[in-house]
């Protein structure tokens, strides 16, 4: 096939986003550059995601796609520049914007969904199947056939900011136009409290328009710390590694948590399905999931009761001992409720 062929020399990844999608996206990144080490590998993705990339150890170069309007001449042609030139290309993002790349490139050889490709992702399927499991069939259909663990070391930078542990970090933010995708901020205020109670101190996260949220947490719980538009994407890996636990909604930093080994717990309602976009570990290990129809109506003692087997499990590897609570400053989270 033509990703096996000795004339293979330049090959382009396609992830243009979002932050959720990217994260699922690194073992791929990793087979893909196994696949290809004697090969120049590039990454097409978007500005939010640029510097990150560039830190990566699978690719020899980044691009990042402007995201011009199919009307806009100039933006195309660049575009069009940009993905000139390479032998075989892995569109990742197999959306229907990145399909068009397939003729914008001059159609190479091409693993994804665009019509007419070489190698297409040909599961009627494909829309039905969690994002790791889909992109390791569409690779593996390409002849990328060894997935070795993905070394993500590069991605955990001590954060700049010093936090008293042990932390667990609360994800209250979630898309501005998904509503229905947020747990009510004054749910996450009273678990933090708890969790506060319990010798735990919770970490806010989420981007500077989320501070509002953060803000009602912390009324209710002033031991809370706010980071919310105060850490760059570069800094969350790190946060998330060394948290005892995570608690968020379906939202990019609990992927970008689950993904350097934190333990989880993901709220979902009925807009989304954690059976397709759930995070996931760096292992494929699945989060805790607590799903409702309604998020507005999930009781603060069902995320309790999620969260607290995953913090004993946590403390338990900290010391080293069989299971048992975890121990805070003030003994073993057992929050009353």
């Amino acid at each position: 096939m033509a990703a096996a062929d000795a004339a293979v020399k330049r090959v382009l990844v396609i992830r243009l986003g979002a932050l959720g999608d990217f994260f699922l996206s690194l073992g791929p990144f990793a087979a893909i550059r196994a696949r290809h080490a004697a090969d120049e590998v590039s990454l097409l993705t978007t500005a939010p995601f640029a510097a990150l990339a560039r830190r990566a150890p699978w690719f020899d170069r980044v691009e990042v796609d402007a995201r011009p309007s199919l009307l806009d001449v100039p933006g195309v042609l660049r575009l069009r520049r940009q993905l000139a030139g390479f032998d075989f290309v892995y569109d990742l993002q197999t959306s229907g914007r990145s399909a068009v790349y397939f003729t914008l490139a001059g159609r190479p050889a091409w693993s994804g969904i665009a019509s007419g490709c070489s190698h297409p992702h040909a599961n009627p399927r494909r829309d039905f199947m969690h994002t790791l499991e889909r992109q390791r069939e569409q690779l593996d259909m390409a002849g990328v056939e060894e997935f070795p663990p993905a070394d993500l070391s590069w991605l955990l930078r001590r954060p700049a900011v010093e936090l008293p542990g042990p932390y667990v970090l609360l994800v209250p933010g979630a898309a501005p136009t998904r509503p229905r995708k947020r747990w009510p901020a004054e749910r996450f205020a009273a678990l933090a409290a708890l969790l506060a109670a319990g010798g735990l101190t919770p970490v806010v996260v989420g981007t500077a328009g989320e501070a509002p949220l953060a803000a009602s947490i912390r009324a209710a719980c002033p031991a809370a710390i706010d980071l919310t538009g105060q850490t760059a994407l570069a800094d969350l890996p790190g946060l998330g590694a060394r948290a005892a636990l995570a608690v968020g909604n379906d939202t990019g930093p609990m992927h970008v948590a689950a993904a350097v080994g934190c333990r989880c717990v993901v709220l979902f309602s009925a807009d989304s399905d954690p059976a397709l976009t759930a995070p996931r570990g760096p292992g494929g290990e699945w989060p805790v999931v607590v799903r409702v129809e309604n998020l507005a109506d999930l009781p603060v003692e069902d995320v309790v009761a999620a969260a607290a087997p995953l913090l004993r499990e946590e403390g338990s590897k900290a010391r080293g001992s069989a299971p048992g609570p975890r121990q805070g400053p003030r003994g073993p989270w057992t929050p009353s409720l």
